[in-house]
């Protein structure tokens, strides 16, 4: 029986959203075009479970480059809405349209000629009367059994609330790079946000022996640097090659006297390398794709800048 409940209002919330998609019209664009010509700040507001929809929508257009914030309508009209100004727009949420204290507002911002976007279901409302745009997110019933609890009607809300920031998203050309700057605390930050650079082992840290040095001598430098490898520079120090612990096994799997070789016997000499300006994020797959645990951090004449080793991008959390 619960199953089948779960899956009824499942289907009627579905088909609220699936509503939706015959009603975006020439006013959808008006209201995505409103709030990308506004040269302030858009506020969202709502009573109710309206104003926890639009909590949710005005952090989502926060986050996509859409500067935002939530006004509870009963505080407005108690002095918050000195937060208001002119070239601000407003975004009221009421499914009914007539909800006393977002209509309450409504005087207030023709004061100030600021625009309304009105989110509703009633398109013959006090609320859509008085709105510059009129966004339809009526449904044909609530999942609620009763009728009673916004269901079907908040879902609808919600979805049009998405549909608009993300039309103002691609609108504004909005990338990656700027979603991570509004996250920097997040996985997606983290990856966007540090460069090789910030992450690698510079300067004494970066283990390195010369093309003429011993096999010996080059153990000693990858036991003393802990980063399990080592560069092998050239008479102009440039990177000619590197050694990693793999190496060594295989060196020595293969019978070869490690004591009698010299550096450049034990490693590869078209190791894998990256820019110090590249994103950390580059430097993981780099190191994925080849199943390796280190890059060597170089410029363009291959003078070796830094180490990056994956054990740096997991305590950065880029990994």
């Amino acid at each position: 029986m619960s199953i089948q409940q779960g899956r009824r209002v499942l289907e009627i919330e579905a088909r609220a959203i699936t509503g939706l998609l015959e009603r975006l019209d020439e006013r959808f664009a008006k209201a995505v075009d409103f709030l990308y010509a506004c040269k302030g700040k858009v506020v969202v507001s709502g009573m109710g479970k309206s104003g926890l929809i639009g909590q949710k929508i005005a952090a989502t257009m926060a986050s996509t480059g859409t500067p935002a914030f939530f006004v509870h309508p009963a505080d407005g009209i108690h002095g918050d809405l000195g937060m208001l100004a002119k070239h601000d727009v407003l975004v009221a949420i009421s499914n009914g349209g007539e909800t006393e204290e977002v209509l309450k507002l409504l005087p207030f911002m023709k004061r100030l000629n600021i625009p309304i976007i009105a989110l509703t279901g009633k398109m013959q409302s006090t609320l859509a009367k008085n709105s510059d745009v009129v966004l339809d997110v009526s449904v044909a019933e609530e999942a609620c059994p009763l009728g009673l609890a916004p269901t079907s009607s908040t879902t609808a809300a919600l979805a049009m609330g998405d549909a608009v920031a993300i039309a103002l998203l691609q609108k504004r050309g909005f990338k990656e790079e700027d979603f991570a700057q509004f996250h920097p605390g997040g996985s997606l930050g983290r990856r966007l946000l540090f460069k090789v650079r910030d992450l690698m082992h510079q300067g004494q840290a970066i283990p390195q022996v010369t093309i003429k040095a011993s096999a010996h001598e080059a153990i000693l430098e990858m036991t003393s640097k802990k980063l399990g490898m080592t560069t092998i520079l050239n008479a102009n120090k440039q990177l000619a090659g590197v050694i990693t612990d793999g190496d060594l096994r295989r060196f020595m799997e293969k019978g070869k006297d490690w004591k009698k070789a010299r550096a450049t016997d034990l490693g590869g000499k078209h190791p894998k390398t990256i820019g110090p300006d590249e994103l950390a994020a580059k430097a993981l797959q780099v190191m994925e794709a080849h199943s390796i645990t280190a890059l060597v951090v170089t410029d363009r004449s291959r003078h070796v800048l830094g180490i990056i080793h994956l054990h740096d991008l997991l305590k950065a959390g880029v990994a």
